[in-house]
């Protein structure tokens, strides 16, 4: 059954990315991963997990895991694009594309999705730590401040001068943090699965004696 599930999600997931980027194109995409990592989550822990035993959830927590760190890494892609645009004029004409292509709301969307992305960690601690939920959070913030960086607010401005003198700076720094989260999260997965395959193996030659 829960293979049955597998088929299902990965069908709608695709579905979803598909759709959104075709409505609003390289956004759509960052909107699809998403809200299709999302939903991989919450199918998981409402549909699959009482279809399973206690081995395969902790298998399954595994999975969940790389599946999250899916649309990170398809901002951390963006952002490094950003980051080589102030540098090189070929990076910047691409990310000028992106940015037109998603009328100028890659960074609000990128920042709002983060924010949504962050908030998972702590409602389920268990799967991944709260610590990369509030790292992930921090980063979104910091996009969509920069999201409304060309908005004509008494808000804006009192940031305004930061991103004007160190946006570099903020970027790399950025960078390092997602990638930080990427690959603890990646590690995490690798190792709980060793965990599982030497409990598993225990619990085979338990089961021979």
């Amino acid at each position: 059954m829960s293979k049955i599930l597998d088929i299902v999600m990965a069908g709608v997931i695709s579905g979803i990315v598909a759709y959104t980027t075709s409505q609003l194109g390289i956004a759509g995409t960052v909107i699809g991963a998403v809200l299709g990592s999302m939903l991989y989550q919450l199918m998981t822990h409402f549909f699959r997990e009482p279809l399973d035993n206690v081995d395969d959830l902790k298998t399954r927590n595994v999975e969940g895991r790389v599946f999250y760190v899916f649309p990170l890494i398809i901002i951390l892609g963006i952002e490094i694009l950003y980051l080589f645009s102030s540098f090189y004029h070929t990076f910047d004409v691409i990310f000028q594309s992106l940015e037109t292509a998603t009328g100028w709301n890659l960074f609000r969307t990128i920042g709002v999705g983060l924010l949504i992305m962050g908030v998972y960690p702590l409602l389920e601690p268990d799967r991944i730590s709260p610590q990369y939920g509030l790292m992930i959070m921090a980063v979104g913030l910091v996009k969509l401040m920069a999201g409304f960086v060309d908005y004509d607010s008494s808000l804006v401005s009192l940031y305004l001068p930061i991103f004007q003198h160190f946006n570099e700076l903020i970027s790399i720094v950025l960078i390092a943090v997602l990638l930080y989260v990427i690959v603890s999260i990646i590690q995490d997965s690798e190792i709980k699965g060793e965990e599982n395959q030497k409990i598993n193996i225990k619990k085979k030659q338990d089961q021979k004696v």
